[in-house]
């Protein structure tokens, strides 16, 4: 068996069982008509039917951003059925992650073909989504993981988290070789490169680059033995599943409908990078002395 062939049938495969898993799950939902909650809806019948799409969301929508996702916070009681199916769901998931990784490993250049392939075989998911403006498969969107939940909540408290920061260490080479791939006659990449001849080539630097706001979900536990945690924070952009004996959604409250534009959180004491950045042209800082 060719890499090629090996390769697609195996993410055809595991994207036919991710679909058909998903599909599963939406149906146990539709039949139990346990209490749900999805941000932006109004009554529990349009929570419902937002649920339903929002797990058979694996589109991208014309003209979105290839780096954004959509999120759909939200709570949803589940019986063992669901939760069970909900496991299968999220395995389904690690494998179709898997099968991408594979292509992504062995034959990089296989993964638009392997899209288009996916698309034109399952023609009436696609054409239902279709309708709406929806196109290319949004891979993160397929892998990305349903959260859940089994111990007995007091109250879940939902909040934006608009501080996010990925920080990656870059070496003085580094900075200069991003730097020479700009326009180094421009007055400005001539300014920081003499800034970098000015400092010792072991002197170490960090690229931040700030992450979109999420919607984090704070859990409370209730009745926690001693030494446990009484609480988790968890980022969270799909609807929380929770497994209880009685089917009551926890206290929970309704956050804002867009995140703040200002930063809501004071800066940490003890912040290892200085305030401005060194190099402001590629999100460059020093780290403080």
């Amino acid at each position: 068996m060719s890499t090629h062939y090996r390769l697609l049938s195996q993410l055809d495969h595991c994207f036919e069982s991710l679909v058909a898993n998903l599909t599963s799950l939406v149906k146990l939902l539709e039949k139990a008509q346990l209490p749900c909650w999805i941000m932006g809806c109004e009554t529990e019948a349009a929570s419902r039917e937002r649920l339903a799409f929002a797990l058979l969301d694996l589109w991208y929508v014309d003209g979105q951003d290839g780096r954004v996702t959509r999120s759909y916070p939200g709570l949803v009681m589940c019986n063992e059925k669901i939760w069970q199916q909900l496991g299968e769901v999220n395995h389904a998931k690690v494998a179709f992650s898997g099968a991408i990784d594979a292509i992504r490993r062995e034959s990089p250049e296989l993964l638009n073909d392997a899209r288009k392939s996916l698309v034109a075989r399952h023609p009436k998911l696609h054409a239902h989504l279709s309708a709406e403006g929806l196109a290319r498969l949004h891979l993160k969107q397929c892998w990305r993981h349903i959260p859940s939940c089994t111990t007995p909540l007091r109250q879940v408290r939902f909040s934006w988290y608009s501080s996010g920061r990925s920080i990656r260490r870059l070496t003085y080479q580094e900075a200069i070789d991003r730097l020479e791939q700009m326009n180094t006659e421009a007055p400005h990449i001539k300014l920081q490169l003499q800034k970098m001849a000015s400092i010792a080539e072991n002197t170490p630097l960090a690229q931040v680059q700030n992450q979109a706001p999420l919607m984090r979900a704070n859990l409370f536990f209730e009745n926690q033995l001693p030494g446990l945690p009484d609480r988790q924070a968890m980022n969270i952009a799909m609807p929380l599943f929770i497994l209880a004996k009685e089917a009551v959604l926890p206290p929970f409250n309704i956050p804002s409908a867009t995140a703040p534009e200002k930063r809501t959180r004071a800066k940490r004491s003890d912040a290892q990078l200085e305030d401005d950045a060194f190099l402001p042209s590629i999100r460059v800082f020093r780290y403080k002395s």
